[in-house]
């Protein structure tokens, strides 16, 4: 026998700290003109020195459960989709499960990148699809700010850090439709952390290099993502015998609002059926999708029935898509 799966709950926590365009023009050569133009992007939240991706995963996680209606205890499983865990064991995920009280809870990080989110998203509809779960909390979060070189105009103009939850339980009505991922490991060498692992461990060297700051070849992640997330969405939809038509919103990673407008303009979208935060929060990674999706369910632009199709791409390269049914 299977199961239905639905988000039944949500919550996001950004940080108080606000960094603008006018602020990132005293740092290093932009402009606010320059950076709005290309990207979209207005201001975005930055974490303080004593935060960390547990602290935003948790609160996120809190308000998630009370609106769901769910205590930590009937949490089965957490799963936080994070490329700035706290450390590298134990996981994030297993930290947040301590700090909320899930203590009948299995816990565990996935890395996917910016796409995080839908594949977190993808691995609890299968668990609780099969019935080996019931309640599953996922959390897309990232305080990139702490993996950004604050000198290099290329990047620093595009990241901040949020997290966003959602609460993925076993309902009467299908809440998770399909999904679609993909990944395109030649193309990991656009975008990645170098001093990070087992390859190039820290040291006095690395940092010296700067290798412990993300590294990105932004021209072949734009192309790569004009690209990737049509492609997302069609594969999608074929494989769930939707159509464009079905579609009454879209919510897309929030990397920069060319690419955004691209993909809604190959596909027939109107950019008024397209979720934006890009301009409030700049590219939060994993946590784009599910804070966008969030906001825009505050601002009653998504309402209970509504398809919904989240889409996004990062690091990796990795792409997906997923369709859903707003249950709430």
């Amino acid at each position: 026998m299977t199961y239905n799966a639905g988000i039944t709950g949500m919550g996001i926590s950004m940080p108080e700290n606000i960094l603008t365009n006018f602020d990132l023009e005293k740092m290093v050569e932009t402009s606010d003109e320059w950076i709005r133009t290309r990207t979209g992007i207005r201001e975005r939240r930055i974490a303080g020195p004593e935060t960390a991706s547990s602290d935003l995963a948790t609160d996120a996680a809190v308000k998630a459960l009370k609106m769901a209606g769910v205590s930590a205890e009937e949490i089965d499983l957490i799963i936080v989709a994070t490329v700035t865990p706290d450390m590298m064991f134990p996981s994030t995920a297993a930290i947040v499960q301590n700090n909320i009280g899930a203590v009948n809870a299995a816990a565990f990080d996935l890395e996917a990148a910016c796409t995080g989110f839908i594949y977190a998203l993808t691995v609890a509809k299968q668990f609780i699809k099969s019935g080996s779960y019931r309640n599953v909390l996922v959390i897309g979060c990232d305080l990139l700010s702490k993996i950004t070189d604050f000198t290099d105009r290329n990047t620093c103009i595009l990241f901040g850090d949020g997290a966003g939850a959602a609460v993925i339980s076993r309902t009467d009505e299908e809440g998770i439709i399909e999904e679609y991922i993909k990944s395109d490991g030649a193309g990991g060498k656009y975008l990645y952390l170098p001093s990070s692992g087992s390859r190039i461990p820290p040291s006095i060297e690395s940092i010296q290099k700067k290798l412990n700051y993300i590294y990105m070849d932004g021209p072949e992640v734009f192309k790569f993502a004009v690209k990737a997330m049509p492609e997302a969405i069609i594969g999608l939809l074929d494989k769930s015998g939707h159509k464009i038509d079905d579609i009454d919103y879209l919510v897309p990673h929030q990397a920069n609002i060319r690419i955004i407008e691209s993909a809604a303009r190959r596909l027939g979208i109107s950019m008024d059926k397209v979720g934006i935060t890009i301009d409030k929060y700049g590219n939060m990674s994993s946590a784009s999708i599910p804070v966008t999706l969030f906001e825009e369910y505050e601002r009653k632009k998504i309402k209970k029935g509504d398809k919904i199709v989240l889409v996004g791409f990062g690091a990796g390269l990795t792409y997906g898509a997923a369709l859903i049914n707003w249950l709430i």
